[in-house]
């Protein structure tokens, strides 16, 4: 007993020491280095805002969509005011409607069939586009109203904007009118409106309002009559003067209707059912989609260095396609830097707080980022020692999967629910606009059944350099966001640029539930090239680049053409490979290729 007792003393005793000498290798261990960028070096160190922002993503696409503007535009310029449209709307009811509309309105509203016609096609085929116009309209229409009170125009002038631009600021007509009220270059000039290679202030919503209120103003004092305005407005005073005469001296616009360009007999019915839908649309059932950005819950703030929309963005954790939409006049994503010129950014106010406590915190960060050089891709290619590849080709399925189009369904839903392109949609269908009927049959190619390319790489040691220059080969960075309340998805994917599925297939899900915190990887980075100030010896001259480069194109390969391709998406294909260079391969002059096609790549 006595000897038992004793051994298991002894072996509590030596359980205690290994536990004690685990518990002091753990305690020893040393944590990795956890490597965090300057840019959120910056951020952590900012002076932080109470209030936060919520940005619905799928009304920002609403807000820089051009698919509205297209479908309007053919309305207009197609639309037969002689076609009679089946659609439930009593001629009388909507007599007295118009006639309500004419008590308050300086225009002269009468009744015609014609205008009938135009509600009545408005009604049928484009109650959803103007669900979500309203939702526009919420942003922009205090904005007109306030510029026309000043010159005391009409204010139902504000919708003439969604007949000439869907209430869209970077719409761009074929002959070249741009921004919400489609001024031409020429009358752009005209009014002070600053276009140059950053700006274009026919897209900024404050001072094109501004410039079109001048306009009518002026085109008021020489017709004397609202509806000739618009008129004008459409062709031009000159064709409005030549119908004037035509007529034998009316100066009504139902009485020179006739006289006027084609185009402008359906601008001005047009504009007043535009003008009905949305005094009405309670009545039909139009019910407007929620706007979640409004003019008065933004500011602005003068710029003192050059800086990108990126940039600002990644400082600021908003939305880049936002940026966009308050700031449509800067052509290049870019905040330009004039000497003894003041530019402006326009931003929510919540961000302007942030933006102005940490200013030089961001100037600093700016200028950091503008001195990393990159070099372009293609002299990368050029310089980066050749990499030998060996693709293997997985069978491309040859039928298209087809979908009958159903009640509610656009372009944009279709492809969201297949993961692809609506510019594929288009370009499977031969669709030359957005428009899609009930009841029509698409083919559709879902995204994964679209060919891949798995590549073999075989890295080659080499020693190339170029002077002045560094080339650093990276390996794949990737990026890892953790998961914040009221995250999905969705919305991460949106944010960072990226498609459900490659989320998906980074992260190993197979659902797209989320749990709060978990780490995702959203992003993989590819190799970069950036500029040293240090000088490196080169061990080979720039004319063995060539040399190599030129090596590299003699090895020939066959494409056949599938259906589907073009010149474009092919030299995609082929890195380095230009689709000037199919077509002297191939001796094509233009870009007409057809299936089955065979073209000789890297000649």
């Amino acid at each position: 007993m006595i000897i038992r007792k004793i051994s298991l003393a002894v072996s509590v005793f030596f359980s205690i020491t290994g536990f004690a000498q685990d518990v002091v290798k753990t305690d020893t261990e040393i944590k990795p280095e956890v490597k965090i960028s300057y840019l959120d070096s910056v951020k952590n160190s900012f002076v932080k805002n109470d209030l936060a922002i919520r940005v619905d993503s799928l009304w920002m696409n609403e807000l820089t969509s051009l698919d509205i503007y297209d479908d309007l535009c053919k309305d207009i310029q197609t639309i037969n005011k002689d076609v009679t449209i089946d659609q439930e709307l009593p001629t009388e009811l909507l007599k007295q409607r118009l006639q309500v509309m004419n008590e308050k309105s300086p225009f002269e509203i009468e009744y015609n069939q014609g205008l009938e016609n135009i509600i009545k096609s408005f009604l049928k085929n484009r109650k959803k586009s103007f669900s979500r116009l309203m939702a526009l309209s919420e942003y922009y229409f205090p904005i007109f109203e306030d510029a026309f009170a000043k010159q005391n125009v009409p204010l139902e002038i504000k919708y003439l904007a969604v007949v000439e631009s869907a209430l869209n600021p970077k719409a761009v007509s074929k002959m070249g009118a741009t921004g919400l009220w489609q001024f031409m270059y020429g009358t752009g000039k005209q009014y002070d409106l600053k276009i140059d290679s950053y700006i274009d202030e026919r897209s900024d919503p404050l001072k094109a309002t501004a410039a079109a209120s001048e306009y009518m103003t002026k085109m008021f004092n020489v017709f004397g009559d609202w509806e000739l305005v618009l008129a004008s407005y459409n062709s031009g005073p000159g064709n409005v003067t030549k119908a004037i005469r035509r007529s034998g001296g009316k100066t009504k616009y139902w009485d020179i209707r006739n006289y006027l360009p084609k185009e402008t007999q359906g601008y001005v019915p047009a504009f007043l059912a535009t003008m009905y839908l949305f005094e009405f649309h309670k009545e039909h059932g139009i019910n407007p989609q929620r706007a979640v950005v409004k003019n008065f819950e933004t500011d602005t703030i003068r710029i003192k260095e050059k800086m990108s929309f990126k940039q600002i963005a990644d400082l600021l954790d908003m939305p880049q396609s936002q940026l966009e939409l308050l700031n449509p006049s800067y052509k290049l994503k870019v905040v330009p830097y004039y000497q003894n010129e003041e530019h402006f950014l326009r931003l929510p106010k919540n961000k302007i707080a942030t933006f102005v406590n940490n200013e030089d915190k961001i100037y600093a960060y700016v200028k950091h980022d503008s001195n990393i050089y990159k070099m372009p891709s293609r002299l990368a290619q050029k310089l980066t020692p050749k990499i030998k590849t060996k693709s293997i080709k997985v069978p491309e399925p040859l039928d298209l999967e087809s979908y009958i189009v159903q009640k509610g369904d656009n372009l944009s839903s279709i492809a969201e629910k297949y993961d692809v392109a609506v510019a594929d949609i288009k370009q499977w269908n031969n669709l030359k606009n957005n428009a899609v009927v009930v009841g029509k049959s698409l083919k559709i190619k879902p995204k994964d059944l679209i060919s891949k390319t798995a590549q073999e790489v075989i890295k080659k040691p080499t020693e190339t350099a170029v002077a002045s220059a560094e080339i650093s080969n990276k390996n794949e960075i990737e990026v890892e966001y953790v998961v914040k309340n009221g995250d999905n998805l969705g919305n991460i994917a949106k944010k960072f640029g990226v498609t459900l599925s490659e989320l998906k297939e980074w992260n190993s899900l197979t659902s797209n539930n989320l749990a709060l915190g978990k780490t995702l990887v959203v992003s993989k980075k590819e190799n970069t090239v950036v500029e040293t100030t240090t000088t490196v010896v080169a061990s080979n001259s720039i004319d063995s680049f060539k040399k190599k480069a030129a090596a590299a194109k003699s090895i020939g390969e066959d494409y056949y053409v599938k259906k589907g391709d073009s010149l474009y998406s092919i030299s995609k294909k082929y890195p380095g490979v230009t689709i000037s260079d199919i077509k002297k391969w191939n001796g094509i002059k233009d870009e007409d290729i057809k299936p089955g096609m065979k073209l000789k790549i890297n000649g």
